[in-house]
C-alpha cells in the first residue's frame, strides 16, 4: 500500500466518516500526557504512536491497532495533533498491511496561528467536534 493510498479527511469529513461507519476504530496516537492534559476526541481509543521522552515509535503500536480492529480491511482514523504524527502512523500500518487507513488532517489541536497558538485556526477542537478531559 502506498502512501498515497492513505485517505486524508478534515476534522468535519471524519467525523462524518464516524457517524455513518460506526464499526470504524478510531485512534488518537498522541502521547498519554497530551491526552491528559489537552483532551481527547469523544469515541476515540488512545494507542500512542510515540511517548516521552523518547518520541521514537513504539513496538507495541501495530500489534495493539491489530488487536482492536481484528481485521485489517476494518476502516481505522488515525489522529494526533496536528495530522503529522497519525500520518507517520498510518505508514505504519500500511506497511503492515492495513488497507482502509483515513488520517485526520489538522488533527486534535491544528496549526499554529501566528502568535504560536494551537486550537484557534484548525483542528477537531476548533471546528466544535465532541471532545473531552481527564
Amino acid at each position: 500500500m502506498s502512501n498515497e493510498s492513505i485517505e486524508r479527511l478534515s476534522p468535519l469529513q471524519g467525523y462524518d466518516f464516524l457517524q455513518n461507519n460506526p464499526d470504524a476504530l478510531f485512534v488518537d496516537v498522541r502521547s498519554s500526557a497530551e491526552i491528559k492534559f489537552v483532551g481527547y476526541p469523544e469515541g476515540s481509543l488512545h494507542m500512542p504512536w510515540m511517548e516521552f521522552p523518547d518520541m521514537r515509535p513504539l513496538a507495541g503500536f501495530v500489534g495493539m491497532v491489530r488487536e482492536k480492529a481484528e481485521d485489517s480491511d476494518k476502516p481505522i482514523l488515525l489522529i494526533c495533533r496536528s495530522g503529522q504524527r497519525s500520518m507517520s502512523a498510518a505508514k505504519a500500518l500500511a506497511e503492515a498491511g492495513f488497507t482502509k487507513l483515513i488520517n485526520i488532517e489538522e488533527g486534535f489541536e491544528g496549526d499554529l496561528d501566528g502568535e504560536g497558538h494551537r486550537n484557534l485556526k484548525s483542528g477537531w477542537r476548533f471546528h466544535g467536534l465532541p471532545w473531552k478531559q481527564k
